[in-house]
C-alpha cells in the first residue's frame, strides 16, 4: 500500500479544520503541536492559513503512561506555551494517532496549565489502532496496518511518510 503524500493532505485538513472552527464559532484558536511530528504538521497548517500565530509546543514525555517501561527519550525538551491555556480554544495537533496514549498525555499536561474552553484534535494520520477512546476532529487519512508496521513522519519540510517494521520479539 502506498502512503499518502502529507503535502496533498494539508489543504483538505485545513479546509476541514476551518469548517470545524466556524461550526463551533471559534474565531481565535490557539495552535499547539505535539513534539516533534505534530509541531511540523502544525507549522505547515499555520503557514497554509497565512496568518502569523503563536505556536505552542508540547513535549509529553513526562506525562506518558509508558514512561517507566520505555524510559526517557534522549531529546526531551520543555514544553513551550506562549499563551494562556485557561479559557482558550485549543487546536491540538499530532502527526500519527495510534493508541491514543500520546494525546491522553498531552491533555493531562494541558490541564496542568489551566482549563481550556475546548480542545480540537487534528491528526495527519489515524492508524485505526486505538487503545483509548480518542478520535480526531480533523484527520488527513485513516490507515489500517499490520501489527508489526508503523508509519513515521519525515520533516520538517517537505513533509513525507515512510513505513517502519518493528523488530521481531523472538
Amino acid at each position: 500500500m502506498t502512503l499518502p503524500n502529507p503535502e496533498q493532505l494539508l489543504p483538505e485538513m485545513l479546509a476541514a479544520l476551518n469548517q470545524h472552527l466556524t461550526n463551533r464559532s471559534i474565531s481565535e484558536p490557539r495552535f499547539i503541536g505535539i513534539r516533534t511530528g505534530g509541531v511540523w504538521v502544525a507549522q505547515a497548517l499555520l503557514e497554509a492559513r497565512g496568518q502569523e500565530e503563536a505556536l505552542g509546543i508540547l513535549d509529553v514525555s513526562f506525562y506518558r503512561d509508558d514512561f517507566t517501561q520505555n524510559g526517557l527519550h534522549p531529546q526531551v525538551r520543555p514544553s513551550e506555551l506562549p499563551f494562556e491555556i485557561e479559557g482558550q480554544h485549543l487546536v491540538l495537533i499530532d502527526d500519527v494517532l495510534m493508541s491514543g496514549r500520546t494525546v491522553r498525555a498531552a491533555l493531562n499536561e494541558l490541564f496542568d496549565y489551566g482549563r481550556p474552553a475546548s480542545v480540537t484534535l487534528v491528526c495527519l494520520l489515524d492508524l485505526n489502532a486505538r487503545e483509548l477512546p480518542i478520535r480526531p476532529d480533523v484527520v488527513g487519512a485513516t490507515l489500517s496496518l499490520p501489527p508489526e508496521q508503523r508509519v513515521k513522519l519525515l520533516g520538517p519540510a517537505p513533509l513525507g511518510l515512510e513505513y517502519q517494521t518493528l523488530a521481531s520479539a523472538n
